[in-house]
């Protein structure tokens, strides 16, 4: 009876490369999670900024039509300038309006 001899030639990934690769993932999550926490509250700010233009421009609007500046951001919202939630920042800075132009408080 003859044996038969099977020869494995199997390529595979070892242990300590899985754990290289591994580590490798872990280093650069470790350098990238910081920077994207940085740019979300760059990219709220900005998000403010332009929100105040937008207000900035709806109180011109606003002026044109009554011939005044309104008292106060409510006025915007009662004539429909602006809706309800548009008077707060996603950063949850609170917009009034001093001297006829929009600020984030």
């Amino acid at each position: 009876m003859k044996k038969q001899f099977k020869i494995f030639n199997k390529e595979a990934f070892t242990l300590i490369e899985m754990l290289l690769v591994l580590l490798i993932i872990s280093l650069l999550l470790i350098l990238i999670i910081p920077n994207i926490a940085k740019q979300s509250k760059h990219i709220q700010a900005t998000g403010c900024e332009a929100q105040l233009k937008m207000i900035d421009s709806q109180i011109e609007a606003y002026t044109l039509k009554f011939n005044k500046k309104p008292t106060s951001i409510d006025d915007l919202v009662t004539e429909g300038y602006i809706k309800e939630n548009q008077k707060q920042c996603k950063s949850g800075a609170m917009i009034t309006i001093s001297n006829g132009e929009a600020i984030a408080n």
